[in-house]
């Protein structure tokens, strides 16, 4: 059994600690950007959320779609569909022994391609901006995942 003490010894362990942090905080902030955007254009989904704004069929007025807030939430989603299986598979990868350079590589090539997949589902930049953002990125995971049942694990 590993020790805590060996994990923070492990350099590689630590890199992905250390980029999974960030990606993690700008996958919160997704959620404070789409409550932003909800506050500031009087949108809720929910009648509960928009009683503070009015009673009865007034309040209903606020439950409504926005152009603006769909598209942060969309981001949102994809953080959801894609950062998840970096967790997993860059954990495994990080503990299965990697060289330290290509794992560090792995590891900024998907923040990097996370972050300008935000910029640019936000801004929004003109495809396919977005599109090879997206692909960098589940590249990158497929790439650790490959690596990972190559070399480590029993099938």
């Amino acid at each position: 059994m590993v020790s805590l003490s060996q994990l923070m010894e492990n350099e590689v362990f630590m890199a992905f600690a250390s980029y999974t942090t960030i990606v993690l905080s700008k996958m919160m902030f997704m959620s404070t950007a789409t409550a932003f955007y909800r506050l500031t254009r009087k949108v809720f989904a929910n009648p509960e959320d928009c009683a503070g704004f009015g009673k009865g069929e007034n309040a209903k007025k606020y439950l409504r779609t926005d152009d603006r807030v769909e598209r942060v939430r969309r981001a949102h989603l994809n953080d959801l569909e894609n950062i998840v299986p970096f967790l997993g598979i860059g954990l495994l990868y990080s503990l299965s022994g990697p060289d330290l350079s290509t794992a560090i590589l792995h590891f900024r090539l998907f923040v990097g391609a996370r972050i300008y997949h935000t910029i640019a589902y936000l801004t929004p930049l003109p495809q396919p901006n977005r599109a090879l953002a997206f692909f960098i990125g589940y590249g990158v995971t497929l790439s650790m995942a490959y690596r990972l049942l190559k070399s480590n694990l029993y099938l």
